[in-house]
């Protein structure tokens, strides 16, 4: 679903996405986009900010009072705190006017490509490597039946790691993955989690299970 008030801009959006393959709708103000949006079967939704009748904040964050449909935020302003706002309210990115379209058909593939994985591990009811076993469903870590306690955010890394074990993960692609485009802080904190990691499992277990790729980021093994 396409929310976007100036016409030229929502077509060529449409005719682009369509040769992609996708089935396209748009909506020229908020009030109808979110009226759409909300009784609509969508996969995504990229929302303008500045729309009449009802602004794009406003359609966000009432869309996400019953819905997590991935939204991605366009406005012509390059302003910092609205996109804050629209990744506090909730949208998964934020792309300022003008933009590359190659550039925003890249970052809808990587949502979907995100949103099928989590899907995956949804319907999976663990996550095993080596004596590993990682329950998402439960909020559950063990080694060899042994509980291991872990923080939210501890969980949330190893559950990445884990989704894509045997792959090289970069800092970067940590930071989006688990703490999220609007995290503006310090990529340290990859280092400092990953240390906190070694002394609940490799350390503990000594298992070392946990690798660094000097240079470039980290892996899980399943050896």
């Amino acid at each position: 679903m396409i929310i976007e008030d100036e016409t030229k801009i929502a077509r060529f959006l449409q005719l682009e996405l369509e040769h992609e393959g996708y089935t396209v709708g748009i909506s020229s103000d908020g009030r109808d986009g979110l009226n759409k949006s909300l009784h609509g079967d969508y996969h995504l939704i990229i929302l303008d900010v500045m729309l009449p009748l009802l602004n794009g904040m406003e359609v966000l964050r009432r869309i996400r009072q019953t819905s997590d449909v991935p939204v991605i935020m366009l406005t012509a302003k390059d302003d910092i705190t609205d996109k804050v706002m629209g990744l506090d309210l909730g949208a998964q990115d934020y792309m300022t006017k003008p933009f590359a379209i190659e550039e925003l058909l890249a970052r809808i593939r990587v949502i979907f490509k995100l949103k099928s994985t989590q899907t995956t591990s949804h319907y999976s009811s663990s996550l095993k490597c080596g004596n590993l076993t990682l329950n998402p469903d439960k909020f559950e870590a063990s080694y060899n039946t042994v509980p291991i306690p872990l923080t939210k955010k501890e969980f949330e890394l190893l559950h990445y790691l884990m989704l894509n074990k045997n792959m090289l993960l970069t800092r970067d692609a940590i930071l989006e993955n688990v703490w999220g485009y609007e995290y503006m802080g310090d990529t340290n904190v990859v280092d400092v989690y990953i240390r906190y990691l070694r002394s609940k499992i490799d350390q503990k277990f000594e298992d070392k299970i946990i690798y660094t790729i000097r240079g470039m980021g980290y892996q899980i093994k399943d050896e």
